[in-house]
């Protein structure tokens, strides 16, 4: 008899950039897939019609990642920006945004990939981190790479 398991395993790269392009700071952190990702994902592989991911937003709660989260804890309103890219290589999709000047302003602790906007769109992925204060004038890009195993 054949045993068969499929694992989904993502890694968030998080640059901090001030004004000028310089790194203020660099992380690299384990996320979560939850079941509404999880669910989109069987609904693709089914041929229906889910959106596809499209957005990645971020917050200020640092209420831990649980399976069933669906939304950001508390959604920062200017911090939702459409992915830079998507990019899919053997068993991983690697998904980059970029949060300019002025967007996603905060003390930002949490991250999450949607199909639509926040809280409207099936989570993907969550994250919680330790805080990354976002200045008016900083960037924030996000790298995140899910694998499937």
């Amino acid at each position: 008899m054949f045993t068969e398991s499929v694992a989904l395993k993502g890694k968030v790269n998080i640059i901090h950039l001030d004004q000028f392009g310089n790194t203020k700071d660099e992380r690299n952190i384990e996320n979560l897939v939850v079941t509404a990702g999880k669910t989109v994902i069987a609904s693709r592989m089914a041929g229906n019609t889910s959106a596809l991911m499209s957005r990645m937003g971020v917050g200020t709660n640092n209420t831990a990642a649980v399976i069933g989260d669906t939304s950001l804890g508390a959604a920062i309103a200017a911090g939702n920006v459409v992915l830079d890219s998507t990019t899919a290589s053997t068993n991983t999709i690697t998904y980059v945004a970029t949060f300019p000047a002025g967007t996603g302003t905060g003390a930002i602790v949490e991250a999450g990939i949607f199909n639509g906007f926040p809280g409207v769109g099936s989570m993907l992925c969550r994250t919680v981190f330790p805080v990354v204060t976002k200045g008016a004038g900083d960037v924030i890009v996000i790298t995140w790479v899910v694998s499937i195993s």
